[in-house]
């Protein structure tokens, strides 16, 4: 029984517990396409899926599947975009018992082929503009997808057509496969049959890649009742969300936990109207919104400002959307009034890692959120702050330590990493985040950084977020990462990559200055690189150990 602090800043009616789930997540999807009957599930650029199609067509592929030899356990590989076949693709594989491995699609054939020497998959199903990026790999086979069969006849005419501008946009959206299987000849299979045996609830459903940007990337593993469970989480939060009635936009990747959880899961769960964007472009979204209006609107803060700017220069009315979750990166108070100016509820912040399948904690949908705090633990979800360098001991409330988790959610380890599956999850089930944060007497906790980016200085520890912060806030600046780099006399000194904001030129002096108006003196950057661009994650977030290994050279050069 959970009686904690924060579950009395939850929005009234949302439960401190949850049902834990006790079918797997084909039980749950099977229950939507019969609930959802003719109901629309899916939208991809105009073209409509309803549920009762999308039960039939994950029927024929894990039929199809199954002839193939995919079984119980076997690994299927999905580098596909947001597009119809992905959502079916995920379904028919969990319905056989196989376990799902996402990828992006825009990783390169390296990038690739590690990932798929470490989890082993011998099926992937692959977007065709992608599909030769695993030629170099021993698999049994590989599964064409072309994005331009999804599409509205019309569309596909369209882009038939001899123009330059149509052609190259062909061109982006679909390539020639050859020695691949084509997505379409699935279709034509048997469906399988519904006495087929279900897989279990406590069966591994995926392995989802973390992005490694502490380290190497390191398979984790989910189950079904882990990502069940998250989706009940999340319609448990977003209480007043109807089953049938909403319409969420998929602006975010599928392949990320992010938006695994919010379309594949969460989604179906709802029975929502998923509408599907390949990418986010604001423009897209804008043009949807006039004739399909979202009512859940996930994304991360970049997406949400780019998105209101282009509703307000459009007259685009955006007061739909009445569930709005941030997550990734900090939300700014700028951000949320901006936001909130165009849409019709209230934006709040949330926070997860893969490893919890993602969601753990949020910023309740009602006046007692916290702008600036990544909120409560969600329902049925635990939380206590330790030492980092002794786990046993939690600390004073207030103190600075390392965020533990723990919940049905949580992960079941790395996929072939005892060592690193031993050193993350806590034989009492916790699970350690690496993220040094704060909590309040009321359960809202603020991320202070990650144990691992934390800059030591002269004996001080710097938070890298905390010099961004401040950094962003200057005039000078469009975008920065600081990072630590070594000087030659072996020290750890604080670097500032910098992209200059539109006609502004960067002077170290001036900006070490204006720095120290707001930093202790320790934290202000030793010295600041210029940077057309900073390499980011693929929800926008900058990769602090690529911009250091981008910029050392020159940093050190700055230093000496």
């Amino acid at each position: 029984m959970i009686d904690a602090p924060w579950t009395s800043n939850y929005q009234p009616g949302v439960p401190a517990e949850i049902k834990i789930p006790d079918q797997p997540l084909t039980a749950m999807c099977a229950e939507a396409v019969e609930r959802g009957g003719d109901g629309v599930a899916l939208d991809f650029l105009g073209a409509k899926t309803s549920y009762a199609d999308l039960g039939e067509q994950i029927g024929r592929v894990a039929g199809a599947l199954r002839d193939l030899g995919v079984s119980r356990g076997d690994r299927v590989a999905l580098v596909l975009p947001n597009c119809p076949q992905h959502v079916v693709a995920f379904y028919a594989a969990l319905r056989l018992g196989a376990v799902i491995v996402e990828h992006n699609p825009l990783y390169t054939a390296d990038e690739l082929a590690t990932l798929f020497a470490d989890h082993g998959a011998r099926v992937a199903i692959v977007w065709d503009a992608a599909a030769g990026k695993l030629a170099g790999l021993d698999l049994d086979r590989v599964i064409a997808v072309n994005l331009l069969e999804a599409m509205p006849p019309l569309k596909r005419f369209a882009l038939a057509l001899p123009v330059p501008k149509l052609r190259a946009n062909r061109d982006r959206l679909h390539a020639d496969a050859p020695g691949t299987t084509p997505w379409r000849s699935l279709l034509d299979a048997d469906p399988l049959d519904e006495a087929h045996p279900q897989p279990s609830v406590d069966d591994l459903a995926v392995i989802q890649y973390t992005s490694g940007t502490t380290g190497s990337p390191k398979g984790a593993m989910l189950t079904h009742l882990n990502l069940y469970a998250n989706a009940v989480q999340g319609a448990a939060w977003m209480k007043d969300a109807v089953d049938g009635r909403e319409v969420i936009y998929a602006v975010l990747p599928m392949f990320h936990a992010f938006g695994m959880t919010l379309y594949l899961t969460f989604g179906v769960l709802k029975q929502a109207h998923i509408v599907l964007f390949p990418t986010f472009d604001a423009d897209m979204v804008v043009s949807e919104a006039k004739k399909n209006p979202p009512t859940v609107y996930c994304a991360v803060p970049p997406i949400y400002e780019k998105t209101a700017k282009r509703a307000i220069e459009r007259k685009v009315s955006l007061k739909s959307a009445r569930f709005c979750i941030s997550g990734a990166m900090a939300l700014t108070d700028a951000t949320v009034e901006l936001w909130e100016s165009v849409a019709g509820g209230l934006l709040v912040e949330g926070y997860g890692l893969t490893e919890s399948a993602p969601v753990a904690l949020g910023n309740p949908f009602w006046p007692t959120r916290r702008t600036g705090t990544i909120g409560v633990p969600f329902p049925s979800t635990l939380m206590k702050v330790v030492d980092p360098e002794d786990v046993t001991r939690e600390v004073a409330q207030g103190e600075e330590g390392e965020l533990l988790l723990k919940g049905p959610q949580v992960f079941q380890g790395y996929w072939n990493a005892p060592a690193e599956t031993a050193e993350a999850l806590l034989e009492d089930g916790w699970l350690r985040t690496g993220d040094i944060v704060t909590v309040d007497a009321d359960g809202f906790t603020t991320i202070v950084d990650r144990i691992k980016e934390l800059i030591i200085t002269g004996g001080f520890n710097v938070s890298p977020t905390e010099v961004e912060n401040v950094l962003r806030s200057s005039d000078a600046i469009d975008q920065c990462a600081v990072v630590g780099v070594t000087d030659d006399a072996g020290a750890e000194r604080v670097v500032a990559a910098v992209v200059p904001a539109a006609g502004a030129t960067i002077d170290d002096q001036q900006l070490r200055t204006w720095a120290k108006q707001r930093l202790a003196s320790y934290k202000v950057p030793r010295t600041f690189v210029v940077v057309d661009e900073l390499p980011t994650s693929m929800l926008g977030k900058a990769l602090r150990r690529q911009v250091r290994d981008q910029i050392r050279d020159r940093a050190l050069e700055q230093l000496r």
